[in-house]
């Protein structure tokens, strides 16, 4: 029998349980989606860099800060390395392959739901080859004449063997205290215009060659350069067995040379039977320094097993590291002598005629191992 109060119960009961169907269709469109970290950002430190050391200060340790909208832990990567997790974007590494190297540093943001965004960055570092030691030196201290145990001469103009050096030199080279001395804490080698033993300008070429000898290590000499169109002051090294292989088979290191027709302009470059100066894929650095003249700078070269490089005042100018290391591209693994000299012209350019001499001033030179 139809009973109106039973109908309104069964209408009441399907009723309830739709909504009960719809509220679970509800929780289930409220679950959490995908969540994508956005805005990813990389900082890396390289320490201790700065002016002077553009690429650290040789401890080879970086500091890398990553950051991301809802990223809840980060991970870093060094090249082909195994990733490295950090809760809070702060990841610390120390590289220790020597000299100047570029690696490729990945970070990874996650979210909560395990996506993740990531970015890539490139830094170059400076490893130093570790703590060194003095180990000869001469600052110049006592007035008169260079010190005899460290120091000898080249005298004349490369006669008759190689005159005017293989460069179309002009100076006839001298021992005298006219071209050379030590005063005031300073070794002054004189470039002079006057006529001596058939030449119109003297000079003089201090060398270490048989008094001190050395394979790898670091170089620093502190200078001051003269000035003058013609002159060519030059701080330099050559292989020690020179006499038995020639040159350039002993190899040269030119820490820095100058040229007063091109006043501004500092140089460093390598000499090799492969390459002589600036050839293919050898670039010899080139620096400008309007003060070279007034101003004592410190020009300096870092030696090891694998490759040189130059500075000026502690900076990084030039790197020379040839992919293929043969006594054709690296006859440097042999020791090398010490150099310092101020050449009077050349083939390739003229000397003021209203020259009458300039002088450059070493303060100190110093070798570390």
């Amino acid at each position: 029998m139809y009973n109106p109060m039973s109908y309104m119960f069964y209408i009441s009961l399907a009723f309830l349980l739709s909504c009960s169907h719809g509220s679970d269709d509800s929780i289930i469109l409220n679950e959490p989606k995908e969540i994508i970290p956005v805005n990813l950002t990389l900082d890396i430190e390289v320490v201790g860099k700065n002016t002077n050391y553009p690429n650290g200060d040789g401890s080879g340790k970086i500091v890398c800060k990553a950051s991301a909208s809802h990223a809840v832990k980060y991970g870093f990567k060094i090249g082909s390395q195994t990733e490295a997790e950090s809760s809070n974007g702060v990841f610390q590494y120390t590289f220790t392959s020597e000299g100047i190297n570029e690696y490729q540093i990945a970070v990874f943001a996650y979210s909560s739901t395990g996506h993740s965004i990531s970015s890539f960055q490139n830094v170059t570092v400076f490893v130093s080859n570790g703590e060194l030691e003095l180990v000869w030196s001469d600052e110049f201290n006592t007035d008169g004449v260079p010190d005899t145990s460290k120091w000898g001469y080249d005298i004349g103009n490369g006669c008759p063997n190689l005159c005017g050096w293989g460069n179309g030199e002009k100076q006839y080279y001298t021992s005298r205290s006219d071209n050379v001395k030590v005063e005031n804490g300073l070794l002054k080698i004189t470039a002079k215009k006057e006529n001596y033993q058939g030449f119109s300008y003297t000079s003089a070429r201090l060398l270490t060659k048989d008094k001190f000898e050395f394979t790898y290590g670091k170089v620093e000499v502190k200078a001051k350069l003269p000035i003058g169109q013609g002159t060519w002051p030059a701080i330099w090294m050559l292989g020690a067995n020179i006499d038995e292989v020639g040159w350039p088979a002993c190899g040269e290191i030119d820490i820095m040379e100058h040229w007063g027709h091109n006043p501004t302009y500092i140089s460093s470059a390598t000499h090799t039977p492969a390459c002589s100066g600036g050839c293919e894929n050898t670039k010899v650095g080139e620096t400008t320094l309007s003060d070279y003249h007034s101003e004592f700078h410190v020009y300096g070269l870092e030696w090891t097993e694998d490759e040189l490089y130059f500075t000026i005042d502690g900076e990084i100018k030039y790197t020379y590291k040839p992919t293929t290391k043969n006594s054709s591209t690296w006859p440097y693994n042999a020791p090398q002598f010490i150099i310092l000299n101020v050449a009077m012209g050349g083939n390739w350019f003229t000397i003021d005629e209203n020259y009458i001499e300039s002088t450059m001033e070493i303060d100190y030179i110093k070798v570390y191992q």
